[in-house]
Order: C-alpha cells, then sequence, then structure tokens
C-alpha cells in the first residue's frame, strides 16, 4: 500500500514538473508613449530601430493594434485587468476635469486614480500559478506593484514620468546608478539580472520603460548623431529620436540574452505601447492626431509578438486587435483556468499560431471626462482646439469607426479602409451605418455600465 502510495505521489511530482516546463516565459514590453509610425519597420525614415525590426522579422507584426485608452494609466489598468475602462473607473491621470472650467459644458464623470486591489490582474493569477512576477520601469497605477501580484518592483511608483533620465533618478523606488547613468539602460541590466537569477523558472517580466515618455531626454552622442542626419516632415525631433534609438539597443540586449540563455524557444516576447504618440514631438502622419485624442494616432500602436517554433516568423495581420487581449490569451498559453472571471477582451492564440481567426467583433472606447490641448492650445489636427478629447465613446467595427461626442450628441463616421486620416465624415451620408454603430455602442455602455455625463456646468462660457 505505502508503495502504491508513493507510485501516485511521485508521478503526481512529475505531472506537475513537466507542466510548469511546458508553460511559456512572459516577457511584455510595454514603451511608454510610442507612436504608431515611430519604427523604421512602421515606416519612419529617420528613426533607427534595427533590434525591434530584427523582432519584427523573428515574429508576427500587428497593423490594426491599439491600446484601450489614448493616455497611460487607463491603458495599463485595463492591459492588467483584462477589462474596459468603465469597469475600472481609470479614465487619465489624475483628475478628470481637465482644461478651464469655463470651457468644460458638461461636469465630467469622476476619475479613479489607483486600480483598487479588488481586482484580479493577470500578475496576479500567474502569480499563483507557480510564476515569478516582475514590473520593471513605469507603474502608474498605485504605490506599489507588489499588492497587485508582482514579486519584485524595480523603479515602480504612482508617478507618471522619470524626474530624471540620468542617475541621479529621484525615484524611490529605484537606487541611484553612478553619476549620469542612463535609466533606459539601468532598466534593461535590472532585466537582465532578472533573466539570469530565474531562468530555470517559469517568469512574467513586465518590462514597462519610462521611455519615451517626457521630458525628452537622451544621450548627448546619440542626439548630435540625429542633428546630422536628414529629417522627414512628421519626425524632426534629433532628441526623440536619440531616445528611440537608446530603447532600441536596450531591446537588442533583451533578445541577445534570451539567446544566450536558451529560453528564446519557451518565451513569448510581446512589444508595444500604452498609447498613441505625442503629436508635439513625433507627429503619426498619416494618422490624425496623437496621445490624448481618440482618433487612430492617440490610440493606434505598434505591436509585435515572437515566440520561436510557435509564432511563424515574418508574419503580419491586419486584424484589429487590443491591449485587453492578452488577459485571455496570456491564460491561454500558459494553460490556466480562469471560469471565474470576467474579461473582456479575446484569446489570439488561432492569429499567433495561424490556426484561424478570432471572432468578429466590435472595439469600444469611452472617455467621459475632458483632456486639455497639450500646452493649451491644441495643434495635433484633433476636433477641437482647447481639449486633446471631450466626452465621449468610440466603438470599431470591421472598417467602420464611429465617435459619439456627449455635449452636443454629435457623431462622425469613418471608413478607415479608405480614410484612415479620419477626415471624410460620413456620417450623414452613410446615417443608417451610423444608427447601427451607435445602437451597438449604446449596448456596450448599457451593458458596462459605462457613466455619461448629462450635467451642465454653471460655470462654462460658450465661445461660439
Amino acid at each position: 500500500m505505502n508503495k502504491l502510495w508513493f507510485s501516485f505521489f511521485f508521478w503526481i511530482l512529475i505531472a506537475s514538473i513537466n507542466h510548469a516546463q511546458e508553460r511559456p516565459n512572459i516577457i511584455y514590453i510595454n514603451i511608454d508613449d510610442l507612436g504608431w509610425t515611430d519604427l523604421s519597420c512602421y515606416g519612419s525614415s529617420y528613426y533607427e530601430t534595427p533590434n525591434i525590426d530584427r523582432l519584427a522579422t523573428m515574429g508576427l507584426k500587428f497593423t490594426n493594434a491599439y491600446a484601450s485608452a489614448s493616455n497611460c494609466a487607463p491603458s495599463r489598468a485595463s492591459l492588467l485587468s483584462g477589462l474596459y475602462s468603465p469597469r475600472h473607473g481609470i479614465y487619465t491621470v489624475n483628475s478628470s476635469k481637465r482644461g478651464l472650467s469655463k470651457h468644460r459644458k458638461l461636469i465630467p464623470t469622476p476619475n479613479t486614480t489607483i486600480l483598487n486591489d479588488s481586482i484580479i490582474t493577470i500578475a496576479e493569477v500567474l502569480k499563483k500559478e507557480g510564476y515569478i512576477t516582475a514590473s520593471m520601469g513605469k507603474w502608474h497605477l498605485g504605490k506599489n506593484p507588489t499588492s497587485q501580484g508582482f514579486d519584485i518592483n524595480i523603479g515602480g511608483t504612482h508617478t507618471g514620468h522619470p524626474k530624471s533620465y540620468f542617475s541621479p533618478y529621484k525615484n524611490k523606488a529605484l537606487k541611484d546608478g553612478p553619476k549620469g547613468e542612463y535609466l533606459t539602460d539601468r532598466l534593461t541590466n535590472e532585466a537582465i539580472s532578472f533573466l539570469n537569477q530565474h531562468k530555470n523558472t517559469p517568469f512574467f517580466l513586465y518590462m514597462t520603460y519610462y521611455t519615451v515618455h517626457t521630458p525628452i531626454r537622451g544621450k548627448k552622442e546619440l542626439i548630435k548623431k540625429y542633428q546630422q542626419q536628414q529629417t522627414s516632415k512628421s519626425h524632426n525631433n534629433p532628441t526623440y529620436a536619440a531616445m528611440i534609438e537608446a530603447m532600441d539597443t536596450n531591446i537588442g540586449r533583451l533578445l541577445n540574452t534570451i539567446k544566450t540563455l536558451k529560453l528564446n524557444h519557451k518565451t513569448i516576447i510581446v512589444f508595444t505601447s500604452d498609447n498613441g504618440g505625442l503629436y508635439s514631438v513625433s507627429e503619426q502622419t498619416p494618422l490624425r492626431a496623437g496621445k490624448g485624442a481618440y482618433y487612430e494616432g492617440g490610440i493606434r500602436v505598434p505591436l509585435i509578438i515572437r515566440w520561436d517554433n510557435k509564432i511563424k516568423p515574418n508574419s503580419v495581420s491586419k486584424t484589429p486587435v487590443n491591449n485587453i487581449d492578452f488577459y485571455p490569451t496570456f491564460l491561454n498559453i500558459t494553460k490556466t483556468p480562469h471560469s471565474n472571471l470576467t474579461l473582456d477582451g479575446l484569446d489570439l492564440t488561432p492569429i499567433l499560431f495561424n490556426k484561424g481567426k478570432i471572432k468578429k467583433r466590435a472595439l469600444f472606447w469611452h472617455f467621459p471626462i475632458y483632456l486639455q490641448a497639450a500646452g493649451g492650445y491644441n495643434k495635433d489636427t484633433g476636433r477641437d482646439p482647447l481639449f486633446r478629447t471631450r466626452p465621449g465613446s468610440v466603438v470599431r467595427l470591421g472598417k467602420w469607426k464611429l465617435h459619439h461626442y456627449f455635449e452636443d450628441n454629435e457623431v462622425e463616421l469613418y471608413n478607415l479602409k479608405k480614410d484612415i486620416s479620419e477626415h471624410n465624415n460620413l456620417a450623414l451620408k452613410r446615417s443608417k451605418k451610423a444608427l447601427k454603430l451607435l445602437r451597438l455602442l449604446d449596448q456596450w455602455r448599457n451593458n458596462t455600465k459605462a457613466p455619461i455625463p448629462t450635467l451642465l456646468n454653471p460655470e462654462y462660457q460658450n465661445l461660439n
């Protein structure tokens, strides 16, 4: 009898070990404010990104990938929770009352600034499954990511941008390095140390660089290099170009480490951005507007996914996807049960493994608040000179995209296949299509209990 019990537990142990070995490591690289056109593999002739270009040739590049919000905090909250913004209540950074009160027609929905601990993040789920979880770089969803499932936190606080890109960093979650050490280099050093330490254990590395967020600061030698190179109409900032190259070099260091440690066949690597590029720094032509807006320039982002021997190299997908899709995708590839979780995204493995398509679905965005123009006056080709975004919602279904604004109940309808720049409003010409999408949007807002501001602001002054 004792021999039978011993044999039983022995085989359970072996099965458990084999299961752990089957589960892939996950590296999620989140660049802050990197625009859709800010890589040479996405069309830039000024920025140099040979390592990220190499990553694209090794994996799958998406051309219709989206962030779930047009600025950092709500996008990161949705990524980690797998939920659309109305379910967690984070819509922006700090207050929802952005811009001058006299310019706001409605009283905006109050904003939540911290991801509630009651929300089960993907890190918490993976940690329970035996993964070592690490957050390196920007956090921005509370005081510390260790309350949300991360074993390790390096550099993550509630702050949304670095006080300095050069040591001393003035970051309570990151020890200073040698004077003048560059932050992007330092975070990669920490990541490489982590990879070496945990190469034999399943891990989830949330590699969330502060770069290329403001303040725009680069290495002097790289700035000098780009000052001497020919710019393009949309990309012409040598300091930003220097930040892009430093980021790319460090991505190369990570890729080389993964190869050296022989982890490339059991590690899925996701490279993307949390929202569109900042228009004043890097225009996203042909996309309209930039960070903070819900035109394509504010929400469409680069996305590259690599997993050697699993994902076909040098492949491209035109399927619209959203960063809320990573939660169910990671659950699937790690064979993690999740029947008790509410998730808004879809599992992307049929696309990743070239085994079919995901079901056709609409993508939604909701922004019941205000976000003032950068610098006080909008120059980003948006709808409004005073705000990057006024309260409203957006839906994309197939080639069609509809914007609905709450202040005036106006709608804009665009055919993205023919008009990626969103300049030809077809709402009147294709009124039946607009109405169909508006009803779909209403149904989604009802299902998610999305708040719609209706109270008028008594301080509002109509400038028209």
